[in-house]
């Protein structure tokens, strides 16, 4: 598994009602794309749940990385890149993942950390994963992800659930593109 996401920060009066129709547009593109497990379409509204910017926020979880690159490397990035300029992608190897119950995902969770310099990178992630294991027995949770960078040590806990806690960054999901989801193990990734 690989995470991945970028953000597209908006201006102050953006209206979010473009996002929204791009979403509801063209969201269903990727419902059948090879090697994706899910792709999130997230988006921050000023204002709403403690934001304080205008963002459209795609959160990935690759099933392969063929998958990964037919996407950067095509159409869909390019238009993207097109109609926004191109954003920095982040880039996470995969931890773990773990499914909830929650059926109908509506909002996301994403929060960021790195490593200390001096911890056990071992600890760190084993406090981490059982974190994720404790998240799964959640009503609200529809599934959760833990990804590293090694470059940089940072962690990323990536979240979908029913009703979002007030935990890390928020965000509202209009729409869930799933394809191979179902194919995607459970449980730590090494």
């Amino acid at each position: 598994m690989h995470a991945m996401h970028y953000e597209i920060t908006l201006p102050a009066d953006y209206d979010m009602g473009i996002i929204r129709t791009r979403v509801a547009t063209r969201g269903s593109a990727l419902d059948a794309f090879p090697g994706l497990a899910l792709k999130a379409y997230c988006v921050r509204e000023r204002g709403v749940d403690g934001s304080p910017v205008n963002q459209y926020a795609p959160f990935y979880l690759w099933r392969t990385v063929e998958g990964m690159n037919s996407f950067l490397w095509g159409p869909g990035f390019r238009g993207l890149s097109a109609d926004f300029g191109r954003p920095t992608v982040q880039h996470w190897a995969g931890l773990a993942f773990e499914r909830g119950t929650a059926e109908a995902p509506a909002e996301a969770t994403k929060r960021t950390w790195r490593l200390p310099a001096d911890a056990d990178p071992v600890e760190e992630i084993d406090r981490a994963l059982a974190e994720l294991a404790r998240l799964k027995d959640d009503p609200a949770l529809h599934c959760t992800a833990l990804a590293i960078d090694p470059r940089s040590w940072e962690l990323v806990h990536f979240s979908l659930w029913s009703a979002a806690p007030d935990a890390g960054v928020r965000f509202r999901v209009p729409h869930v593109s799933r394809p191979e989801l179902d194919d995607l193990s459970e449980g730590r990734h090494w």
